[in-house]
């Protein structure tokens, strides 16, 4: 266990005096071995040591403590999700209904309905469920660690790698013992962030991928609720509008098999270029009380509203990923937009409001977005998405329903970050826009053959097209 502070506010206070095994730089104790810049190398090996029994003797909300880290990446995603459920369990989360399950789940079914006179893409709901926010976690937590995984490890990384080279010379065999530190902290602070975005979801697509997989759609009564505070909607054209959101995103993956894993490889791509400014760290370190694990870990996470020791800065390569994967999100969430409005338009009187509502979520995010956002470094918000509906918009007026869900055919007949600029010139032609453009020149498939003789998914295709400038 950590010692307890007052025992130490002696000798290390930090301010003026010179106490013996200072934390800061040039502690002034003769005992300091000269050239190392964080004090006692003993002093924080002992540290260390402290903060790694402190982390690890830390209990597991929910369940037993010390799992084992489920990713290569060092994140123990299943403290992560005890972490979660903790989060949602404190504000208390009840088990759903079984009236209120049954209006979810009518509401799907009807929704789903609605959509076939809208999209020439086929039903892709398989099961149709209202959950618990716990539920939600539960059922969800894979997905998480999927996408997150590139961008989590490339910051435990950071807190090994990337130290100045007069500290990596001291630190040496400490370095493994940061790293695995960093993935215990950001395996706690995504099991935060999680938990609070489980208390604002609405089902399983609010970022435009459906987390719990293909077909198994869900909404979150509670949220739904919480969506609805204020609008002065009823209760029931609500949710049959956010049914029809979360079954048009089912509709649109499982009738496109190459947009998950695109939109996972642009995700990889953004952390490939993610970089981290160590230039201030020594400095930063030398105003940290080293000898206080409790200080350290705060300083490493950002604390409540602070800057953590460890930010990404911007560099070229994650710049122009960053644009094809807001470009990618956008025309995701614009062809449901589009969709979602053609079929609720004469059913639902306040369809434009519920519209202008969810576009406004999406554009800016709520509070736990944000913190999920500075936890991995990426903003999942489609910023074009007005451009990215009147594409949508636009192609079907020229091609009809069927014209425009065929440009998913393929992942290079997308749109890029040029066309949501000039979209009537992709609606007239194009490069590949063409009413007349033969998809089987991309796909090798011969006319007539089935989607399902597809000789690959695409999941790596569309990069020469994809890319923005």
């Amino acid at each position: 266990m950590p010692n307890d502070p007052d025992d130490e506010s002696g000798r290390h206070s930090g301010g003026s005096g010179s106490g013996a095994g200072s934390g800061r730089p040039g502690g002034g104790d003769s005992g300091t071995p000269d050239g190392f810049p964080f004090g006692d190398p003993q002093q924080m090996a002992d540290m260390l040591r402290q903060f790694a029994d402190m982390m690890s003797a830390q209990p597991s909300p929910g369940g037993g403590g010390g799992a084992s880290p489920s990713s290569t990446s060092g994140i123990n995603w299943d403290m992560a999700k005890n972490i979660a459920r903790h989060t949602v369990s404190q504000h208390g989360d009840p088990s759903i209904p079984p009236h209120d399950y049954a209006k979810v789940e009518e509401a799907l079914r009807l929704a789903d309905l609605w959509l076939d006179q809208a999209t020439d893409l086929p039903s892709g709901v398989h099961t149709a469920q209202a959950w618990s926010r716990s539920e939600w976690i539960e059922k969800t937590m894979d997905s998480w660690a999927q996408l997150c995984d590139p961008l989590t490890s490339k910051t435990v990384q950071a807190m090994g790698q990337n130290l100045p080279e007069e500290m990596q010379s001291v630190a040496g065999p400490l370095l493994g013992m940061v790293q695995q530190m960093g993935g215990m902290m950001v395996g706690q602070q995504a099991g935060q962030a999680i938990g609070e975005l489980a208390r604002e979801v609405t089902g399983t697509t609010d970022i435009g991928l459906p987390l719990a997989g293909e077909g198994n759609a869900a909404l979150l009564p509670p949220g739904v609720a919480r969506f609805s505070e204020g609008l002065e909607i009823p209760d029931d054209e609500v949710r049959l509008y956010l049914a029809a959101r979360e079954a048009a995103v089912h509709r649109l993956y499982s009738h496109v098999p190459w947009l998950r894993s695109h939109v996972s490889r642009l995700v990889e791509e953004y952390a490939a270029g993610m970089s981290f400014d160590v230039s201030g760290l020594e400095d930063k370190l030398g105003e940290i009380d080293l000898t206080n694990p409790e200080a350290l870990q705060e300083a490493l996470s950002g604390g409540v509203g602070g800057e953590s020791l460890f930010q990404p800065e911007d560099t070229p390569q994650q710049k122009a990923a960053l644009g094809r994967l807001e470009t990618a999100l956008a025309l995701i969430e614009g062809w449901v937009a589009t969709v979602v409005t053609a079929a609720v338009a004469d059913r639902l009187p306040q369809a434009n409001a519920l519209a202008e509502t969810t576009r406004r979520r999406r554009a800016t995010g709520g509070p736990a977005e944000h913190t999920f956002a500075a936890l991995v470094g990426l903003e999942l918000r489609p910023r074009r998405l007005r451009e990215a509906s009147a594409l949508w918009s636009a192609l079907e007026r020229e091609r009809g329903v069927e014209g425009r869900d065929a440009v998913w055919q393929h992942p290079d007949l997308m749109p890029t970050g040029a066309d949501l600029d000039d979209p009537e010139a992709f609606v007239s032609g194009g490069e590949f826009g063409g009413a007349d453009f033969d998809i089987s020149t991309l796909t090798g498939e011969k006319p007539g053959d089935k989607p399902d003789d597809k000789p690959d998914d695409g999941g790596d295709a569309g990069t020469d097209r994809g890319e923005d400038a």
